[in-house]
């Protein structure tokens, strides 16, 4: 590799190989000091495609997320010769503008400049219309079975079930009273507890795979379906209610407390674990259900349903909260059922890779 001098570095440009990166290149002149030196630094020294004689180079500007940009897909800007002088003082300091494809709503947001140039995915919608979500893709979203059953219930007669049981029903009592019947900020809040169980669980067969060196029977994509399902919920009704400080220093507390009791629960007994998470669902089933009385009452404003809900859940454009709160509920049902099923596996002797795991029950 030839090195590159600090003088040399004004005057002229190395040559980066497109095989290192997996879509086209983009050209331009060195001339700027600025630009030169944040390359140079993000060059590693043993890329042996790094010349002093030639005059071309790869610069990748992906666009970050600002809040009037709502959630706009990443883009790839590509900078050329000809185009040289006017994208150079675009991309210069980080800030770059419309012309370059790159939405400047923000005049404080800030491009990313990589050497890597990992290409963004840029996808669209039946209708053609960009696809806007970065959290989840097209083929993440589904209609939610509402026919579920959603009066099913385990009745504990084991000790361990009953323990189980009672822990639900003693945690419901202090949320009712902080909560009250405020059953957005109330949703809002117990979901950043009910998407731990899943991550948790879901880690723990993944390790435990590793160490066996055998499958898990799909349960440990099963488990982490759930934890992201949890997660969009949330997604969901922060759009509908926002935390207040208290409230977000209160996630804090539970959600540290609740990881590790549920992580040390599993390891000890996962039958245990699984029947707490169901019987978690089964309450959140009721907080739903008094959630959409309210809203029938006119207690609370059934207001439109936020985008992200309507295109997860596929849900028609003219949707509401009603509707959002309706295919939640269902969510939880189906949370009850696969959780319950697996604690029953456990207690029959089992192993849950020996039961082919429900894969995609929405």
């Amino acid at each position: 590799m030839m090195s590159v001098t600090r003088s040399g570095a004004t005057r002229q440009l190395a040559v980066v190989s497109a095989r290192l990166f997996s879509s086209g290149t983009a050209r331009a002149v060195a001339n700027e000091p600025a630009v030169m030196k944040g390359l140079m630094r993000s060059v590693p020294t043993g890329a042996a495609a790094w010349t002093a004689k030639n005059s071309s180079v790869v610069y990748w500007v992906q666009r970050g997320y600002s809040s009037s940009a709502a959630a706009r897909g990443a883009s790839t800007v590509a900078v050329g010769n000809g185009e040289h002088d006017e994208k150079v003082k675009q991309v210069k300091n980080g800030v770059v503008s419309e012309s370059a494809n790159v939405s400047n709503d923000n005049k404080d947001e800030k491009g990313i400049v990589s050497y890597w140039g990992v290409p963004p995915s840029r996808l669209t919608k039946e209708d053609g219309t960009e696809w806007k979500w970065s959290c989840f893709r097209p083929w993440d979203t589904y209609k939610s079975d509402l026919s579920i059953d959603l009066k099913k219930h385990h009745a504990p007669t084991t000790f361990l079930d009953k323990i189980a049981y009672w822990t639900v029903k003693s945690l419901r009592w202090p949320t009712d009273i902080f909560f009250q019947r405020r059953y957005g900020c109330r949703a809002m809040m117990l979901e950043t507890v009910a998407a731990v169980p899943g991550m948790v669980g879901g880690a723990l067969l993944h390790c435990k795979s590793l160490r066996r060196f055998e499958h898990s029977g799909g349960w440990i994509r099963t488990l982490l379906e759930e934890a992201e399902n949890e997660r969009m919920h949330l997604m969901t009704f922060m759009e509908v209610a926002k935390p207040k400080w208290y409230e977000r220093a209160l996630v804090f507390t539970v959600q540290g407390i609740f990881f590790n009791a549920y992580f040390v629960g599993y390891l000890i007994s996962p039958k245990f674990a699984h029947r707490v998470v169901g019987y978690l669902e089964e309450e959140a089933i009721h907080s739903y259900t008094e959630f959409l009385k309210e809203l029938d009452k006119g207690n609370i404003e059934n207001v439109p349903a936020p985008a992200i809900a309507i295109d997860y859940w596929q849900l028609p454009a003219n949707a509401t909260l009603r509707d959002v709160v309706l295919v939640v509920r269902a969510d939880e049902a189906h949370h009850r059922d696969v959780n319950h099923f697996a604690s029953d596996i456990h207690y029959q002797g089992r192993e849950l890779k020996e039961a082919p795991a429900p894969l995609g029950y929405h």
